[in-house]
């Protein structure tokens, strides 16, 4: 365990299912390792079901909801995939306007496989470059960003650090692209 993200601390925001659970494990365990504080929120409070793509995977017990989380409440932003998940967050107010919030507060938002579906709805990506699950290259383009095929895009070309990633196999690059980003928000201590 290091210390470089102590005293962060990371919003794993997500819908209550339909979640890829290994795109919230590993970077839940990433910050961990470091020293963070991540918490899930949800739009309801209870548990969010986790999938291991078609099939049922864990619970997971939300700390908080959408409604109730605030900007000063976080330093970063984790956004993990899975198709259900993005898909029914974006049509949550309280999360879009969170995440928007968060960009225009210059804080870090990392999101991989579908996660930027719900920073295209949070209108984040204009002018951005990102990556993604391919099937999200017309949405991202669309919405005026720059989508590319790569392993992890680190863009910093806005308010904010925006860390994507295309798929599971790509976890370690992101986990590690989004605990260096995080880690320039560590508050002074």
């Amino acid at each position: 365990m290091t210390n470089e993200l102590e005293g962060v601390r990371v919003a794993f925001v997500v819908a209550n299912e339909g979640i890829e659970e290994v795109e919230l494990t590993e970077p839940w365990t990433a910050v961990l390792d470091a020293g963070g504080s991540p918490q899930l929120v949800a739009p309801k409070p209870g548990e969010a079901q986790a999938m291991n793509h078609l099939d049922k995977a864990g619970k997971y017990s939300v700390d908080g909801t959408t409604k109730e989380v605030r900007v000063d409440d976080f330093d970063a932003v984790v956004l993990p995939g899975g198709v259900a998940n993005p898909d029914q967050l974006r049509l949550d107010e309280p999360a879009v306007t969170f995440l928007k919030a968060m960009a225009a507060a210059g804080k870090p938002i990392a999101a991989i496989c579908h996660g930027p579906w719900t920073l295209v709805e949070a209108d984040v990506v204009r002018g951005r470059t990102l990556t993604s699950w391919p099937s999200l290259r017309t949405d991202i383009t669309n919405a005026g960003g720059h989508w590319v095929d790569e392993e992890v895009a680190v863009c910093t070309h806005g308010p904010n650090a925006l860390i994507t990633s295309r798929k599971p196999d790509d976890l370690k690059a992101f986990c590690d692209a989004l605990t260096t980003a995080f880690a320039a928000t560590r508050p002074s201590l």
